[in-house]
């Protein structure tokens, strides 16, 4: 059970991931949790220097340190049964680097939601930053509009979750996807050997029916 997941933000992804990782048995191998682990560890070498540089300044780590750190990761013993792939690859060289590599995937499967529905999802999303509770305006609103439920603090809307900031995470998603599956239907289109088998799931059905449409190919495949 070698895949990769694909899914814009708020599709509702890292959560098919859990589901998946748990029924499968399989290690979740995500970018940003290896890089985190890198920065929180109690070594000092240069690769955590560079990293912690990097991210700080708000600069892209380069492909060559993200293919060495997920080739690495993936001999791990944990991975003997299989992985599932979250984040990476997102370019046509990380692609190419563990095909090379020979690092097979049996699966690509996305959780697809429109891009109208991402947005409601997103940008109706109120936060109570001192506790962390999280609101949405229409899904699960408060019981006094903007307040938090518990306190009558303010709620506050994330950065991240502004319609302007959504829409440019959309469109840098869309690019790295088509890119990536392009390449994909390339390997399939000339039958070279390790292209995977690509399947699109909505995710705009509740949580269990999503998960029950993702178990019902991957089980019986």
């Amino acid at each position: 059970m070698r895949l990769i997941i694909l899914g814009a933000p708020g599709s509702g992804k890292g959560t098919q991931a859990m589901f998946i990782k748990k029924k499968f048995h399989i290690p979740q191998i995500s970018t940003g949790e290896i890089l985190r682990d890198i920065i929180k560890s109690d070594n000092k070498n240069y690769l955590k220097t560079r990293i912690s540089n990097d991210i700080k300044k708000g600069n892209l780590i380069s492909d060559d340190i993200i293919i060495d750190l997920v080739i690495n990761r993936l001999k791990c013993s944990d991975c003997i049964n299989g992985y599932l792939l979250d984040g990476f690859p997102r370019t046509l060289s990380q692609a190419h680097a563990i095909k090379e590599a020979g690092i097979v995937i049996d699966y690509i499967l996305e959780i697809y939601v429109s891009d109208s529905e991402i947005i409601e999802r997103i940008s109706g999303r109120r936060i109570h930053i001192a506790s962390g509770r999280i609101y949405h305006n229409k899904f699960n609103p408060p019981k006094i509009n903007g307040r938090d439920d518990f306190t009558g603090e303010l709620l506050i809307q994330r950065d991240d979750d502004t319609i302007e900031t959504i829409r440019n995470r959309l469109s840098i998603y869309h690019k790295q996807k088509k890119i990536l599956l392009d390449y994909y239907k390339n390997l399939k289109t000339f039958k070279i050997f390790g292209f995977p088998r690509y399947y699109k799931i909505s995710g705009s059905f509740s949580i269990d029916k999503v998960r029950n449409n993702i178990f019902s190919i991957l089980v019986k495949k």
